[in-house]
């Protein structure tokens, strides 16, 4: 049996981070998000995978490979434009012998998860099995209508007193290959794409059976706006067993469960509280607070007194001394200035608000940083307001305040007007 993993999308709401890199190749929890993915497929027992490429395709084939560096097989299919998600799955169509696993590669889930789908399909051999899981806030996601543990509708995005159910579409999925001819008979839909729930829809319609395997909601994560990537980043280090490759000084700290890699460098004065995550050859020190849900990319180095908590620091960052960073991501190659601090909470005590494809959205977060994207620079004693978002290869100058987000290649200075007179003037 082979797995596909749909890996195609932009991923514009998690900008500026995808203006860079595919979404996929965020970092969380000490990998990227694909490969907590592959983990959760190979744990599964597939070893067989195909992804589904298209925005940074190369990016996606340079980092992965043929898989053997993940103990897997891995194959690249190309969705030359971007049409739904049912065509993105009718493009493996000639690389699936018999039936497969699908999982979106914008989640997060466990082999348990996984297998649970495989084996509940298994048993009963439906058309389809799809993993549901309760959510919040149905509002947000594709909404499941059960009879006997059959899909028998599917309300995308319901109005909290609209949705028939609390359960989500959570993106993991076994198909047999009926689904290529349902796939084929499906009309496309007002955006001019091919959506998998109009393909649902047809099976329903059918009386093919379609199978709901509820999922337990630890087990599941879905990563679609910037804030999430914290939530992911959480979910990930909770689950990683910690290992001590590198150089810790004496009189450094490492309370829980922390993991240091090989070349990592943690200088005297240092506390790390985990789950912690510090890259290969960071220097971190002396005299730092590195608090709890923390990822520390590779060649990291945070410099003197420095307090970080619940971020994502990525690869090459510096961070000056006297600096802070919470509740924040951080983008490769960045560069503080002494004293560079990150506001996490309003002064109201409200939540914190974003623009998020141009438009405002509430996070539900009361504690909530920055989003910076790759090689942004600050000066000394710079302040970034919560929930700003500063796209890749910006400057903002000494003691500039930061309040609105910035366009990519923008440069923020803060000019006085100084008034020079000789000591003998008054």
């Amino acid at each position: 049996m082979k797995a596909v993993i749909l890996a195609a999308g932009e991923g514009t709401r998690l900008r500026p981070f995808t203006l860079t890199r595919p979404k996929h190749l965020i970092p969380v929890g000490g990998k990227t998000a694909i490969e907590h993915v592959l983990d959760a497929i190979r744990n599964a027992g597939v070893s067989e995978i195909v992804v589904v490429v298209h925005y940074k395709a190369e990016q996606l084939k340079d980092f992965l490979g043929d898989g053997s560096e993940f103990g897997l097989s891995i194959e690249y299919i190309h969705q030359a434009e971007m049409k739904g998600t049912a065509d993105a799955i009718k493009t493996v169509e000639s690389n699936v012998a018999e039936d497969f696993l699908l999982i979106y590669g914008d989640i997060l889930t466990t082999p348990e998860a996984a297998r649970s789908v495989i084996k509940a399909y298994g048993e009963s051999k439906p058309a389809a099995a799809m993993a549901v899981v309760q959510v919040s806030r149905p509002e947000h996601y594709g909404i499941v209508k059960l009879e006997d543990h059959y899909v028998t509708e599917i309300f995308e995005k319901p109005q909290p007193s609209e949705a028939p159910t609390n359960l989500a579409n959570a993106g993991v999925y076994m198909f047999s290959k009926e689904i290529f001819e349902k796939i084929r008979q499906t009309p496309l839909s007002s955006r001019g794409e091919l959506e998998i729930t109009d393909t649902f829809k047809l099976l329903i319609e059918d009386k093919r059976q379609i199978l709901a395997v509820q999922i337990p909601k630890e087990d599941w994560l879905d990563i679609g706006k910037p804030w999430d990537l914290l939530e992911a980043n959480r979910w990930a280090l909770s689950r990683i067993a910690p290992i001590v490759d590198g150089r810790i000084e004496d009189n450094a700290h490492l309370i829980g469960t922390v993991t240091v890699c090989r070349g990592a460098h943690v200088r005297s004065g240092v506390y790390i509280e985990g789950p912690t995550f510090v890259g290969e050859n960071s220097d971190i020190g002396p005299n730092c607070f590195i608090r709890p849900y923390t990822h520390i990319g590779k060649q990291v180095h945070i410099g003197n007194a420095c307090e970080i908590k619940n971020s994502i620091i990525m690869d090459k960052a510096k961070i000056g001394h006297l600096s802070y960073v919470g509740d924040s991501v951080i983008g490769e190659g960045c560069n503080f200035g002494a004293g560079t601090l990150i506001a996490n909470y309003r002064f109201d005590a409200k939540p914190v608000k974003m623009m998020v494809k141009e438009q405002v959205v509430e996070t539900g977060k009361v504690k909530l940083g920055v989003f910076l994207g790759d090689k942004v620079k600050t000066g000394i004693n710079a302040t970034l307001m919560p929930g700003v978002k500063v796209g890749n290869n910006c400057w903002i100058g000494p003691n500039v305040v930061l309040y609105r987000d910035l366009p990519p290649n923008s440069r923020v200075i803060l000019k006085q007007e100084i008034e020079q007179r000789t000591l003998e003037e008054k």
